[in-house]
């Protein structure tokens, strides 16, 4: 069963503008075709980290929503832990919009 989930992951601030474009393709590329459903990505940019994070006092800000598996959730976190460019990430599943409310409100 798929499941709604948000992504939210910074990539180092030391790379440069090709190397963000790869890694956000990357992930993007290995949720489609894993079968991932309505993969939407929004570049936040670069913002100031709260704190350190490997040294690091900045990083680029991405967000990533889209409908997929479970094992799928896993696979992509597993990448994301093994990269270099990534600093931290975050996923969380999200409810299903309730059609029924919004129709009660109307």
């Amino acid at each position: 069963m798929t499941q709604l989930y948000e992504t939210m992951y910074i990539i180092r601030p030391d790379l440069g503008e090709e190397t963000v474009d790869q890694v956000i393709n990357q992930y993007q590329s290995l949720l489609r075709d894993q079968g991932a459903e309505d993969v939407q990505t929004q570049h936040r940019g670069k913002r100031r980290l709260a704190y350190e994070i490997r040294k690091f006092r900045e990083g680029i800000y991405v967000q990533m929503n889209y409908k997929a598996a479970g094992p799928l959730v896993a696979n992509l976190q597993r990448a994301m832990r093994l990269s270099d460019e990534v600093i931290r990430y975050l996923t969380i599943c999200q409810d299903e919009p309730d059609t029924d409310v919004e129709a009660a409100t109307a």
